[in-house]
């Protein structure tokens, strides 16, 4: 339902939600998302232009949620990169006699709706939050643990 970019995205939001005291480089944010860094630049600059965060050049510099996480919704995340789901507004086939949506359309536009609602309610700051002992970021307890790989 959300794309790479939007879950991506996602990510990056919660992680600097988490680390809101702090500018925090695209490096940094890269290892703690495990987003690729190249793809993760462009999509901070997306959040940048939609003046979701904002950027802070030299030592010490990186980037910053500009409101608190509480106020930073997900479908925000989202739209900023554009990954925000769409509402159906009229027939995706064109045709011109179809003035109000299908029960397949009307279906799928509901779903829609739902989901745009509960990703307006949920804020970056109840997301970055620990609840039943799950990590945002399914971040590893310990040490790295590395995976075994196997030549044939």
């Amino acid at each position: 339902m959300i794309s790479t970019t939007g879950e991506y995205a996602l990510r990056a939001a919660v992680y600097l939600a988490q680390h809101y005291d702090a500018p925090q480089t695209t490096a940094q944010i890269a290892e703690g998302t495990r987003v690729p860094q190249g793809y993760l630049s462009k999509i901070l600059q997306a959040m940048v232009r939609r003046d979701l965060v904002t950027s802070q050049r030299g030592l010490g510099g990186g980037f910053v949620l500009i409101r608190e996480p509480r106020e930073v919704t997900v479908l925000e995340v989202l739209a900023s990169v554009d990954a925000a789901p769409e509402r159906i507004r009229k027939c995706p086939l064109g045709l011109e006699g179809h003035t109000k949506l299908c029960p397949v359309h009307r279906l799928v536009d509901e779903a829609i709706a739902h989901a745009e609602t509960a990703f307006e309610s949920a804020d970056l700051e109840s997301l970055s939050r620990s609840t039943r002992g799950v990590r945002a970021l399914c971040e590893e307890s310990g040490p790295k643990q590395r995976r075994a790989t196997t030549t044939s």
